[in-house]
């Protein structure tokens, strides 16, 4: 009996431990921060756009890369994912834009060449910028906020507050405490998540037509937490699945043309 109490002493204690590791640690799981050198737009091969520094509320500066729409054309204020950086998405940035829509992209705070450390009060202060920089440039109804994976979090909070023509959602949660418990399905993660980015909360606040796209396939984010959010969500609503389709994968089965439909109406 001495001995299985020492297993049980032993085994609660590297519980704790794991809590408090999560805990600390956890910004550093939900922000990698793959890449945190400024790459120019032209240096990484798109020429088309412009780099722009912004200041926060709080006084960062994060960057921003700028594709001007052509006349008859919308713009697309991206926000990317967690492991991502601008340079690493030129292939899409080029199929975006392909066509004369525009685009205006952004570097999270900590993220290539932008100042800060991330979270999510602090990416909406990022996105908060990069929506006054497009609506002093384009008309309210050009805007179409795309958001991938952690920046659907950001785009359904920025749609919830200011006014945008379009919302796209690729690979969509309800909220990081979702995403984490399917993870941790052992830990106490509704009590550690310091970044919820509640997407689920802010939804009813979003009246523009939505598109959701997600792979069937996803094992990073699970459809069925997509599924969720598009339920809570009001018409107009369309929701894209891609049977094969995974978590960064999307684009091989047609995410920026489907998009596209959907964003000069011609999705059915």
């Amino acid at each position: 009996m001495t001995v299985l109490k020492w297993l049980v002493v032993v085994a609660a204690c590297g519980y704790l431990i794991g809590l408090a590791v999560l805990f600390l640690a956890q910004r550093s799981f939900l922000f990698p921060i793959p890449q945190t050198v400024r790459t120019a737009p032209d240096a990484a091969g798109l020429g088309a756009a412009e780099e722009h520094l912004l200041t926060t509320a709080d006084g960062e500066t994060v960057v921003v890369w700028h594709v001007p729409a052509k006349p008859g054309h919308a713009v697309v204020i991206y926000f990317h994912g967690n492991g991502d950086f601008l340079a690493g998405l030129v292939g899409r940035f080029r199929d975006i834009t392909s066509d004369g829509t525009g685009l205006v992209a952004l570097s999270y705070r900590g993220y290539a060449g932008s100042s800060g450390r991330p979270s999510e009060q602090g990416l909406l202060w990022d996105a908060a910028a990069a929506y006054a920089f497009a609506s002093a440039r384009y008309g309210v109804d050009r805007m179409v906020v795309w958001g991938f994976s952690l920046g659907s979090g950001v785009a359904v909070a920025l749609a919830a507050e200011q006014r945008i023509g379009k919302l796209v959602l690729e690979a969509p949660y309800t909220s990081i405490t979702e995403v984490a418990g399917a993870a941790f399905p052992f830990l106490p993660v509704r009590w550690l998540v310091r970044d919820q980015f509640r997407s689920d909360q802010r939804m009813a606040r979003v009246t523009v037509p939505l598109l959701i796209m997600h792979g069937a396939r996803d094992s990073t984010i699970s459809i069925g937490l997509g599924e969720r959010l598009f339920a809570l969500a009001h018409e107009p609503k369309q929701f894209v699945r891609f049977p094969n389709g995974g978590h960064n994968d999307l684009d091989d089965y047609g995410a920026v043309a489907t998009a596209r439909d959907f964003i000069y109406g011609n999705l059915k």
